[in-house]
């Protein structure tokens, strides 16, 4: 068998008639900027997510730059984050203005709120959790750290679109939340995408100003903006695939299940947590990321058997990244950077490719 690790062309083939009709039905209308259809799909996702407001956005960095620069981040400001992530969530960060400062992930990969607390100083503004892998981080935790700091709360939730902690979507915790729709995430469009999500009208306010180079409706510049806008095109693709994201995440967690109960007796194994493992997380699988001892032999042997895998990010965390001059005291998630992998998640794959990728990880361990 072939698996791949994530199969692009799937994600046009599966639905290529509608796909071809919509694509026909935009152009042909000449809808390419800021149309009806990124209208409808701003409101739909809103609904989806328990929003007030979705603002769709060029891609998820620049969802995180405005989002910031739109709660007034200021020179100086610091925003503790995690390391374990993705370098966009820091550079946001620096773009706006805002001191990325670096903290610890727990075992579930997620920022530790108990590190959190110990890295918070006078300057701290903001505290980033990064709802990562398609699990929202314990949000309770956060938000009782932040009102009692008096800080704000801003996530990255890129790869947790409707993930839920306590019934609540990620996203829509703090200040703001944003969504990436990078082809390869659980809903993706054909090229680069994001939002900015809030249920502040001042927030979503200067957002609409920021992504539209600072200007208002009559057409005057009031200040400094960006050209980042969603493509009109890319917004009808989504709000098609929205219609049936339900189904979407419920095939993720069967194939979630699968790993875990064929997976979880593996001693040299940590897996990610099962999806009936909490009442209060409902992860979406963005991921499945695992903990292995041997890690760098597992991959090239699954390799060798046709299995795609990945270490995220080339394998580093943000501090790691010397040019960057971030370079942090993190033993926990240097332990995570040594042992982490992923493996293939996505609705392409069959229940058989799921269970030969365990088989031949079993085989690996035996």
């Amino acid at each position: 068998m072939k698996i791949p690790f994530f199969n692009y062309a799937d994600l046009y083939l599966r639905d290529k008639t509608e796909f071809n009709d919509l694509i026909e039905n935009v152009l042909s209308r000449g809808a390419y900027i800021m149309q009806s259809d990124l209208e409808c799909f701003e409101r739909n996702l809103a609904a989806y997510l328990g929003a007030k407001h979705v603002l769709g956005v060029a891609d998820g960095t620049m969802a995180m730059i405005i989002g910031l620069k739109a709660m007034g981040i200021e020179k100086g400001d610091e925003v503790i984050l995690p390391s374990h992530t993705f370098v966009a969530t820091a550079a946001a960060v620096s773009h706006a203005g805002g001191v990325p400062v670096l903290a610890e992930c727990g075992k579930d990969h997620l920022l530790n709120a108990i590190d959190v607390e110990k890295r918070i100083t006078k300057n701290t503004r903001v505290i980033m959790p990064v709802q990562l892998n398609g699990r929202t981080a314990n949000m309770k935790q956060m938000l009782e750290i932040a009102d009692q700091h008096e800080i704000s709360i801003a996530e990255d939730s890129a790869q947790a679109l409707g993930s839920k902690f306590d019934g609540k979507c990620a996203g829509t915790f703090g200040d703001f939340g944003i969504c990436s729709f990078y082809p390869s995430k659980t809903l993706g469009c054909f090229g680069d995408g994001g939002a900015v999500v809030t249920n502040s009208d001042a927030i979503a306010d200067e957002v609409r100003l920021l992504r539209d180079h600072g200007r208002i409706s009559s057409g005057d510049v009031v200040h400094w903006g960006f050209n980042s806008r969603l493509d009109n095109l890319q917004a009808a693709i989504l709000n098609f695939k929205l219609q049936k994201y339900d189904a979407e995440i419920a095939r993720r967690r069967e194939l979630a299940q699968i790993y875990h109960s064929l997976l979880r007796n593996i001693s040299e194994l940590s897996l990610p947590p099962g999806p009936d493992d909490s009442v209060e997380h409902f992860d979406i699988y963005q991921n499945y990321e695992i903990e292995c001892e041997n890690r760098d032999a597992l991959k090239l042997y699954l390799q060798s058997e046709g299995i795609g895998t990945i270490l995220q990010w080339g394998g580093k965390c943000i501090h790691q990244f010397e040019a960057l001059g971030l370079n942090s005291d993190l033993p926990i998630t240097e332990q995570v950077t040594e042992r982490f992998l992923l493996l293939p998640m996505n609705t392409s794959l069959s229940n058989d490719d799921v269970e030969f990728i365990c088989e031949k990880i079993l085989s690996f361990y035996m």
